[in-house]
């Protein structure tokens, strides 16, 4: 960060805007019939990162793109673009973390959705069972019993009253 590249702008002078990016905004430079603007958005304003297939030049054939989203589509950025999904989901995390940005998808409907739920900023996942360390408490109990469940005390113990003890005293 900051991060600056020139994208496709169809509205644009010359077709090309200026885009720079850092972690608290994001700075789009274009030339629109020969007056030139700078657009400073803030972050916040982004709905998040997104993944969407593109149309590609043959019916079955599509780019994968990153694309930072807003709610007016002229101020989406393209993040990056590729043909097979191996390192779109990689940029997709990494982009997604380092702005801050929930990671979004489509759900068909034209609106977008996280893939996990969140509490916050937290992601809420399943639980999943520690895993055992080398610690000093390994050596307590062998690893064959460890998939065993402990023993544990019956429930209705014997408690003998008023007996005479019985012990060898001498």
């Amino acid at each position: 960060m900051p991060a600056r590249f020139a994208a496709v702008d169809p509205a644009a002078d010359g077709r090309v805007r200026d885009i720079e990016i850092d972690r608290n905004r994001v700075v789009v430079r274009r030339a629109v019939a020969g007056i030139r603007m700078r657009l400073n958005v803030p972050i916040e304003s982004y709905l998040g990162v997104v993944v969407r297939i593109e149309p590609g030049p043959a019916p079955s054939y599509g780019n994968i793109a990153v694309v930072l989203a807003h709610r007016d589509p002229a101020l989406s950025v393209t993040l990056s673009a590729a043909g097979d999904c191996d390192d779109v989901i990689a940029d997709w995390q990494a982009w997604s973390k380092s702005l801050g940005c929930p990671m979004l998808v489509g759900d068909g409907e034209g609106a977008w959705r996280e893939p996990m739920s969140r509490l916050g900023a937290l992601v809420v996942t399943p639980a999943v069972p520690r895993r055992r360390r080398r610690s000093a408490h390994v050596k307590r109990r062998p690893r064959a019993l460890m998939r065993r469940k402990p023993g544990r005390p019956a429930l209705t113990a014997l408690v003998y009253r008023d007996e005479r003890e019985i012990i060898a005293r001498t």
